[in-house]
């Protein structure tokens, strides 16, 4: 690996453990903002609607934006809404104003959905340049941005310490590695951004990704990972907090054992990957996710509710990865293919569970996760269509 491919592969490291940092600190603190608005479920959930909403009108721009700007300058840009919209979560929740933390959480979805999409296109980018599979690591980066923000807010919790304080030094710290991690991603990759395909060719490519089979199979399968993971971020806490008599850090805990478990799967996920193949993996991924679901959800012990959260964890570590590996396959149609792909993910990661949250209004937080099997069938199901393909032409395009 030469010196530029792993100041690269850094760089995204950085940017993904940020953009976990990001993501979990507001989710870490959800029960409390849920306090301080007197929010009911229903609230709740189109409150986080409202993100996603911000997320899902963004996030399908982006492989065009990416043909007018580098990564690193979109990666900063979209980076700085996204802090200055947690910020904005802060004071409006502290100042007990629905209105602005609504506001704030659509222009939070609308920043950090974007920012999502342009990572991952990096990180196909700087895996192919590796020559092995990279993208769970650089996902368990994400992993560990958010087991490190779940066990800060639950201690930050503990102390009583304000939550605009918490959000303002989560801030600093991701807006610095932020701008480390775009210095790593200025070398070969975005030099050679413009020597492979003019501009009008890059976003000819980037609108034809939506149109091909396999893209979009791919894409469902990325949604189901999506909905599976981001189901867990959003109602495990208040899951616990509803079914059983607990304080605000115990639902803490049980994300932080589901997140570091799916952490641990990630880091060691890419020999798995290289051994046994795609398919493989995420069939095993799958079945691990319905089970621990199951237990997470109708186990009537505290203990056992745990126990399913880890096997959850577990379960829902490589279907993301493996899937925009697999939307990369073909380098020079790579980067439209994986941000339609991660697109596709990420508006299930955001908007599905949301919509979990109005369902929750009427059978509760872990019951309404049940919903999450159906799209764990079809995952399990589209499994082959991750494995490369022997040749990636216009065949699967599909017929208009």
């Amino acid at each position: 690996m030469t010196a530029e491919v792993s100041r690269a592969r850094l760089g995204v490291l950085a940017l993904f453990f940020a953009n976990g940092l990001l993501v979990a600190t507001d989710a870490s603190r959800l029960w409390l903002i849920r306090d301080l608005l007197n929010a009911t479920p229903t609230r709740m959930g189109l409150l986080l609607l409202i993100s996603s909403v911000g997320a899902v009108c963004f996030m399908p721009l982006t492989g065009t934006a990416l043909t007018y700007l580098s990564k690193p300058t979109f990666i900063r840009l979209v980076g700085a809404v996204t802090v200055v919209a947690l910020l904005g979560i802060g004071f409006g929740a502290m100042a007990h104003s629905t209105p602005a933390v609504a506001i704030s959480l659509f222009i939070f979805g609308a920043g950090v959905g974007p920012m999502d999409v342009a990572m991952n296109v990096a990180g196909t980018e700087v895996e192919r340049e590796m020559g092995r599979t990279a993208m769970p690591q650089f996902h368990a980066a994400f992993s560990l941005g958010t087991v490190a923000a779940a066990l800060i807010g639950a201690g930050l919790s503990r102390l009583g310490l304000a939550l605009i304080v918490h959000f303002a030094g989560a801030c600093l710290v991701v807006t610095a590695l932020l701008l480390w991690g775009c210095a790593g991603l200025m070398g070969k990759f975005e030099r050679h951004r413009s020597v492979k395909q003019t501009r009008r060719a890059r976003l000819r490519v980037a609108l034809a990704a939506w149109t091909e089979r396999r893209t979009l199979l791919i894409g469902l399968v990325v949604l189901a990972a999506g909905l599976t993971e981001g189901g867990a971020n959003d109602w495990l806490i208040l899951g616990i907090g509803q079914d059983f008599v607990v304080a605000e850090p115990i639902g803490i805990a049980g994300l932080a054992i589901f997140l570091a478990f799916m952490t641990s799967m990630r880091i060691l996920g890419a020999r798995l990957v290289d051994r046994y193949g795609r398919v493989v993996v995420q069939r095993l991924s799958v079945s691990l996710a319905v089970i621990g679901l199951l237990a997470y959800t109708l186990a009537p012990h505290l203990a056992c509710v745990m126990a399913g959260a880890a096997i959850w964890g577990l379960g829902s570590a490589m279907g993301f990865p493996l899937g925009l590996s697999a939307a990369a396959d073909d380098p020079l149609k790579a980067a439209a293919r994986t941000s339609a792909v991660a697109t596709i993910g990420y508006t299930a990661f955001i908007a599905g569970p949301a919509l979990l949250g109005l369902l929750a209004s009427h059978v509760g937080y872990r019951l309404a996760l049940l919903v999450i099997l159906l799209p764990a069938t079809w995952a399990l199901a589209l499994a082959g269509v991750l494995r490369p393909p022997p040749q990636d032409g216009d065949l699967d395009r599909v017929a208009t």
